[in-house]
């Protein structure tokens, strides 16, 4: 029942739905067009998050970096470089769901600033998440889509996380280097074994998402590994992502079937830089997810896809649903002023679009 309740009350999955259900007034979706691929690869990594999640891995790595920090500036660096590596394995959603509340309760315990820092932890976790083939789920489809080579795939989002480091170690500099009192780690005990176990699950669903073997095998191989840590695991896999996909499926797939919306979207497919720029504006309104899946039915420019998506993470609350999830933690911690926090917030990430989209139109022109 609480699985069931979980999925009922996600947002994005009842517009997802109703969006599903007025798609069908217009046209019949094709199985064809349903990518089961990278449903079963979402599933297979949504599974093993909530393992590691289990396991308190992130938790004990947030506890032993802040022990050492002594300053507020080199306290928030430390958040935004777990949050950039954490984003890389654990997505940047699962990343955001643990990092802001430790800060948080940090900054609450020792009066420091929060609005700058919370905001900066976002946008690493989005950073880290964009250079890894399983970051982001969009990353999962593009290469299942594409059929995208890793190697390939570490030529794109190596530069980008150069110029997002640079980025954001701009952006840390307007933290006040002030002493911190000492913050105590937390004994927390990391169990070897399980963990070494998992991270071979892991493999094996990034194998499947390389089409190495089958992206099924990666899916049961992840469900079998929870029922047999703790059959509880699997109440907390975030079922709606994997739900939500599917019904981006189902309405691209009809819209492909709509003349004028062919139309509309294939005349801003023309060149490498108007993919770049349609994904990177599009997420703004949409999201990058779903706007990654709609537009790569009309183009072949995978390396403008893979950038604009990663990029448009940036800007509105809605770019990626990591900034809802930062926004939604500040606002549920006790914080009551969030409109400063959505002004403050909105303005870093609307710089980092407009500095980042600048950095990304460079790289695509070194790409091509």
């Amino acid at each position: 029942m609480t699985v069931i309740k979980n999925i009922a009350k996600d947002r994005v999955l009842q517009i997802t739905a109703a969006l599903v259900v007025l798609s069908l007034f217009f046209a019949r979706p094709k199985l064809a067009d349903i990518n089961f691929s990278t449903l079963f690869s979402i599933l297979g990594m949504m599974t093993v998050i909530q393992i590691f999640e289990y396991l308190h891995i992130l938790d004990y790595f947030a506890y032993r970096l802040t022990a050492r920090a002594t300053t507020n500036r080199q306290l928030t660096w430390l958040f935004v470089l777990l949050a950039i590596v954490a984003g890389m394995f654990l997505t940047n959603d699962v990343t955001v769901l643990t990092l802001v509340p430790l800060y948080l309760r940090i900054a609450k315990k020792f009066e420091l600033p929060e609005i700058l820092p919370v905001t900066l932890i976002g946008m690493a976790a989005n950073f880290g998440s964009a250079f890894t083939p399983f970051g982001n789920t969009h990353n999962i489809f593009l290469m299942n889509h594409y059929g995208i080579h890793v190697g390939k795939f570490f030529t794109w989002s190596i530069p980008l996380l150069i110029a997002s480091l640079l980025l954001i170690t701009l952006f840390t500099l307007f933290i006040k280097s002030t002493p911190l009192p000492s913050v105590p780690a937390e004994d927390i005990h990391v169990q070897t074994r399980p963990t070494i176990i998992t991270v071979v699950v892991a493999l094996i669903i990034f194998g499947g998402v390389l089409e190495m073997i089958p992206s099924w095998v990666g899916a049961i191989a992840a469900i079998a590994l929870a029922l047999a840590f703790n059959p509880k695991i699997m109440g907390d896999v975030d079922y709606a992502v994997v739900l939500t996909f599917g019904g981006f499926f189902v309405i691209v797939s009809v819209l492909r079937q709509l003349p004028w919306v062919v139309a509309l979207i294939g005349g801003l497919m023309a060149t490498e830089h108007s993919v770049f720029l349609t994904s990177m504006f599009s997420s703004q309104i949409i999201s990058n997810v779903p706007s990654t899946v709609l537009i790569a039915k009309f183009t072949n420019f995978q390396e403008a896809l893979f950038l604009g998506s990663n990029i448009g993470g940036l800007g509105t609350v809605v770019g990626s649903m990591c900034n809802l999830l930062v926004f939604k933690q500040y606002t549920e911690f006790g914080n009551k002023d969030s409109g400063k926090f959505f002004i403050g917030f909105s303005a870093l990430n609307f710089l980092g679009l407009a500095i980042l989209g600048v950095m990304g139109w460079i790289i695509l022109d070194f790409i091509y």
